[in-house]
């Protein structure tokens, strides 16, 4: 324990990643959260990333559902939340089987496509085309929202596939954004506990780190809350492009 917390290495990856993650926990940069567990896997490894990650998450949650309060569009939460603890719960029964670099290329994959479909509805119908909310696939995205979620922490893409091309306004989709993933992450407490990823070492990794969580996200929830929507998409496209990327080079590269 003494050897991680003394590593300046191991600062210089954290911090970086808690800040990230805690802007895009504030609603700021969509996706881009997904670098947390990737930066502090330079200097340990991924499972023990995702592990002390995890409660710093949930004080970012409490934060941000508190800065949002109120603020949440309740017909999406209702049809993803279902499909989002079926995919916890596929994700504990598969923790033996499933990498994350697998995780990584499939998401990254479908990142990718999205991206590229938005590009193109754009230039068919504008960018003020909205899709309509269907049952059927915020049950489908929220399944694979919550299983990328337990393996490694990627649950933002998934999420933002469904939730970004219904077009709320930014600061509905900051909130209800907020509290799918702070009930997402507070499920995946009980299969990390029980899988023993909440050691001494961990933990105290984690709380030496929490000072961070609640400025970065109410950083982000301010930048939030000054963008117009017509700046706010597209910089959002942008972030999930940057993502779907880094995602499928990491895991292709560690395929390799």
């Amino acid at each position: 324990m003494s050897g991680l917390l003394s590593d300046p290495w191991f600062y210089a990856a954290a911090i970086p990643a808690v800040l990230l993650v805690g802007l895009s926990k504030g609603g700021f940069g969509g996706a881009v959260g997904f670098v947390g567990v990737p930066l502090m896997a330079l200097t340990m490894p991924p499972v023990q990333a995702a592990a002390i990650l995890l409660p710093i998450l949930c004080l970012m949650d409490i934060v941000s559902v508190w800065t949002w309060w109120g603020i949440y569009d309740r017909k999406m939460l209702t049809d993803m939340m279902p499909g989002a603890i079926i995919g916890i719960g596929l994700g504990w029964l598969t923790a033996a089987l499933v990498t994350e670099e697998m995780v990584r290329l499939i998401v990254g994959a479908v990142a990718l496509i999205f991206v590229l479909r938005w590009i193109y509805l754009q230039f068919r119908h504008g960018a003020d085309h909205a899709a309509e909310p269907n049952r059927i696939a915020a049950a489908f995205w929220g399944t694979v929202a919550g299983f990328t979620s337990f393996v490694a922490h990627v649950g933002g893409p998934p999420f933002q596939v469904y939730a970004l091309p219904i077009r709320l306004d930014p600061k509905v989709l900051s909130g209800t954004a907020a509290i799918f993933f702070a009930a997402t992450n507070a499920l995946k407490l009980i299969p990390y506990f029980a899988l023993g990823q909440f050691d001494s070492t961990n933990l105290t990794a984690s709380f030496a780190l929490m000072p961070l969580a609640p400025l970065s996200t109410i950083a982000g929830a301010w930048l939030v809350r000054r963008m117009r929507p017509e700046v706010f998409y597209p910089f959002t496209y942008a972030t999930v492009a940057m993502v779907a990327v880094k995602l499928l080079w990491d895991g292709l590269a560690g395929l390799m």
